[in-house]
């Protein structure tokens, strides 16, 4: 039987081995006959190994990584069925700018803190299967105001485009409306106080 703690795991009748994959994701113990005290390095993962006889109870440690840091979710690739209708709703209208355009089938946009990928889908045919399932509910747009949404309903209707659904203020605080681009995607223009940066 073992012990478990969060650094230690301790056997009473047999040593195990213990193996990990390359960055320490995933790890499994298998049974090995101690022979002395052995220490190895493998992918992010310190074991120590003692025998028979060596102290009470066998012990094995482990050093696991710590969880790596990310600037939050500041990129999203969509298949687009109306490519270049896309390409000019989110250019002219949401004022995004074209970071990279590879070829005539892909494009890459900016606001300047994210990046928008639209990938050529068959016009007005299916999607890949992946993209069928329709996981997407919307996507968000921050602006720095609460009076800012407000002046996106009225620049947006300015230009004819009608509003899924009108600025309005939620229960958390935050403010927003919503719109559809050509292929039929939720966009949310959303002031959410704690990352609008008020």
């Amino acid at each position: 039987w073992a012990t478990t703690s969060s650094t230690a795991i301790f056997f009473t009748q047999h040593s195990w081995q213990y193996f990990s994959s390359p960055r320490g994701s995933e790890t499994s113990l298998v049974p090995h006959r101690a022979q002395g005290v052995r220490a190895a390095e493998r992918g992010a993962i310190r074991w120590i190994l003692t025998g028979p006889g060596e102290g009470p109870p066998w012990l094995l440690t482990s050093t696991m990584p710590a969880r790596p840091t990310h600037r939050g979710l500041r990129h999203l690739a969509l298949h687009a069925r109306a490519f270049d209708a896309m390409k000019r709703f989110y250019t002219e209208v949401l004022g995004f700018t074209v970071e990279w355009e590879p070829d005539a089938d892909n494009v890459y946009l900016t606001s300047g803190a994210d990046n928008l990928a639209l990938h050529r889908g068959p016009a007005g045919g299916d999607l890949p299967e992946r993209a069928v399932a329709g996981a997407l509910d919307h996507l968000g747009l921050v602006v720095r105001r609460a009076d800012d949404v407000d002046a996106w309903a009225d620049y947006l209707t300015g230009q004819g485009i009608a509003l899924d659904a009108p600025a309005r203020t939620h229960r958390d605080g935050a403010r927003s409306l919503y719109v559809s681009d050509p292929d039929g995607n939720r966009v949310q223009i959303i002031h959410h106080p704690p990352i609008s940066g008020e």
